[in-house]
């Protein structure tokens, strides 16, 4: 297949002995530029999601169609291996099937599957979780979506911060019967409660939202942490930029007096122009 590359070097990191740290990405230029400095794998956050396709907070509101778009534009882009944050799977379980069936052919290199109660249920506004029973089912689907095996598939549980350390255990241990590839915890807030994961399960583990407490990557190896992430910097600076120069822009200075504005170099590069010129000149005629 296209992508299994991709799909072998997710799968490459969590068989590994390593904790990496991947490149937050939401659109072809962060995952070309992601891919350019050397990150091994790119995170599509559905935060980021959420904020790049809708401008809209992380409440749900963007549809599985959307999702997958725009990891198929970032899989025409770029071959770096991403990893989706699927959310709940956009429904019930056999909702979460067609999740997994559609970033599939959209080049996903692997998929988080939660067991958060998503949307958030009516008069509620405390997180909540699904059953375990539940969660289980979610996570078959899953398995039984796939149509590569070499496609990643990660069972996610927020538990730690909605439950409790014990529930998160016991659902990860029962996701990971289930067959999954790997274990994604949010909520881990010491190395104690990490050092109670680790002992209670055999999988790779990833990591989301972790406190500096779990930030050296050593210490992090060494309990079967393969990816770390680091939060979804990338996509605040280019929002910052945006802003900081329509600003400057509305107030009237010259385009030329602009400040931290991407280099003419940058920008081809990152538009793969040389790329472009040479593909030009072979099948247009024209000159390089």
């Amino acid at each position: 297949m296209a992508f299994r590359s991709r799909r072998e070097k997710l799968r490459s990191i969590l068989s590994g002995s390593a904790c990496i740290h991947p490149g937050s990405v939401y659109d072809a230029i962060s995952i070309r530029i992601a891919e350019d400095l050397g990150f091994p794998i790119g995170m599509f956050g559905g935060s980021v999601a959420s904020l790049a396709v809708l401008g809209d907070p992380d409440i749900t509101l963007i549809t599985l169609t959307e999702l997958a778009e725009q990891m198929r534009r970032m899989s025409r882009a770029s071959a770096l291996p991403v990893l989706v944050d699927a959310d709940h799977g956009y429904g019930n379980a056999l909702n979460v099937r067609r999740t997994v069936q559609e970033l599939e052919a959209a080049g996903a290199a692997g998929l988080t599957i939660e067991d958060t109660l998503l949307p958030a249920a009516f008069g509620e506004a405390k997180t909540q979780l699904i059953s375990l029973e539940e969660g289980v089912g979610k996570m078959k689907a899953a398995l039984g979506g796939r149509s590569d095996p070499s496609l990643v598939i990660m069972g996610r549980t927020g538990a730690a911060s909605i439950t409790s350390i014990e529930d998160a255990i016991k659902r990860a241990k029962a996701y990971e019967a289930t067959g999954v590839d790997a274990l994604f915890f949010t909520g881990i807030k010491s190395r104690a409660e990490l050092d109670a994961v680790t002992a209670a399960t055999r999988l790779p583990i990833v990591l989301g939202g972790a406190p500096e407490d779990l930030s050296a990557l050593d210490y992090l190896a060494s309990q079967r942490v393969r990816i770390a992430l680091q939060g979804h910097a990338p996509i605040a600076a280019a929002t910052q930029a945006v802003y900081e120069t329509l600003k400057a822009l509305r107030e009237g200075t010259p385009p030329k007096n602009l400040k931290g504005l991407a280099s003419l170099e940058l920008t081809a590069r990152v538009m793969r122009e040389a790329d472009v010129k040479a593909r030009s000149a072979d099948l247009l005629g024209l000159k390089r």
